[in-house]
């Protein structure tokens, strides 16, 4: 399978990164998975770590291959790391478990297919530009949905940071699953956390990834969104896979 992998993170001005992330090549399938632990949650970098363990454990369980239903492969490796936290919170007393948002992508056979829980973004990128990303689980995706320009305007933009879903929460997540996407020769599949897309703009990314070597280009981005944040930056992680077929 010709696909090239290139992660990154940094801290920017946070005390703790809380964003975690990882791929396994297997034969013929390749696994990404990203996780953001939420901050206003403890320990949400156990939660992050959890999930992803959770997908890699899931992923090696299934001998690395070819997954025949990846939708599924998404819900129940979500629903599994969603339990985890929860058994995490019970056996160290936690008053509230941590919370993670979760985004995954299995491609395999010329194809990619993700699915998210949370406003951790996911995009398709061609030629420079943005062809399909997730879209965000959170308050201000929403309001935007229901107020359009205004919203984008007003004082709701405070309010983008508020998830509607994640792993960890009271509720079991909802997995939302893309309809699988067919890769032409140099694609780039992003997975991201809020620190990336949040603090750059993604027309900028989507250049930079289709213009430079991919593990040049994650580190240039990544840089650049934790500067863009200064003192103040959020976590800022990604993990790119560039399609040669």
């Amino acid at each position: 399978m010709g696909v090239e992998v290139a992660q990154a993170t940094l801290i920017g001005g946070r005390p703790v990164n809380q964003d975690r992330a990882a791929h396994v090549a297997g034969e013929g399938a390749l696994l990404l998975v990203l996780a953001d632990g939420m901050g206003g949650t403890p320990r949400g970098e156990v939660a992050a770590q959890l999930a992803v363990d959770r997908f890699v454990a899931a992923f090696r369980a299934a001998a690395m291959s070819l997954e025949a239903d990846p939708a599924e492969f998404f819900r129940q490796a979500m629903t599994a790391a969603h339990e985890d936290i929860h058994a995490y919170a019970r056996e160290h007393f936690l008053w509230s478990p941590p919370g993670t948002t979760c985004v995954a992508c299995l491609i395999q056979d010329g194809r990619a297919c993700w699915a998210h829980a949370g406003d951790s973004r996911c995009y398709l990128l061609r030629e420079g530009e943005v062809v399909a990303r997730t879209r965000d689980h959170s308050l201000y995706q929403a309001l935007l949905d229901r107020d359009g320009q205004s919203a984008r305007e007003g004082a709701f933009f405070a309010e983008r940071g508020v998830l509607t879903n994640c792993l960890g929460g009271l509720e079991a997540p909802f997995v939302e699953v893309a309809a699988p996407a067919v890769l032409q020769t140099g694609d780039v599949v992003l997975l991201c956390s809020d620190g990336l897309w949040g603090q750059l703009p993604e027309r900028d990314i989507a250049a930079v990834l289709w213009r430079y070597p991919l593990e040049e280009a994650v580190a240039a981005v990544a840089r650049a969104a934790e500067a863009e944040g200064g003192a103040a930056s959020d976590n800022v992680t990604l993990i790119a896979a560039r399609w040669r077929g």
